[in-house]
């Protein structure tokens, strides 16, 4: 990703930080991604990052809905179990989503940021 890239994408969080009043959530899901790609220099940033959100808990409604979604678009949209847990969990807490792959959640597409 560019400089100029991810410049836009702080300014936009940090849009949202002010919009919300810093009531942006993170799923356990999303922070295995982070972490997954994280080099070991980045740790600290992270870290750091990753304690400025709150944390959303996966429970059995949001496993048995992110289930669904699984079986529904799967094949039509690849959907990956990832995306359908983030999905499932923005649909239970009644969150918008902000992403940049907005083809991964047909599943909310009218709550996408």
């Amino acid at each position: 990703m560019d400089f100029k890239r991810k410049e836009e994408i702080i300014q936009k969080a940090e849009k949202l930080i002010n919009k919300t009043n810093g009531y942006v959530y993170i799923t356990p899901v999303q922070i295995a991604g982070i972490y997954a790609g994280a080099r070991k220099k980045e740790l600290k940033q992270i870290e750091k990052l990753l304690n400025s959100f709150r944390k959303v808990e996966i429970n059995e409604e949001i496993g048995k809905l992110a289930g669904e979604f699984m079986n529904k678009y799967r094949k039509s949209h690849n959907v990956e179990l990832a995306d359908s847990l983030i999905a499932a969990c923005c649909k239970v807490y009644r969150f918008k989503l902000w992403t940049l792959n907005k083809k991964h959640y047909p599943i909310i597409k009218g709550e996408l940021i």
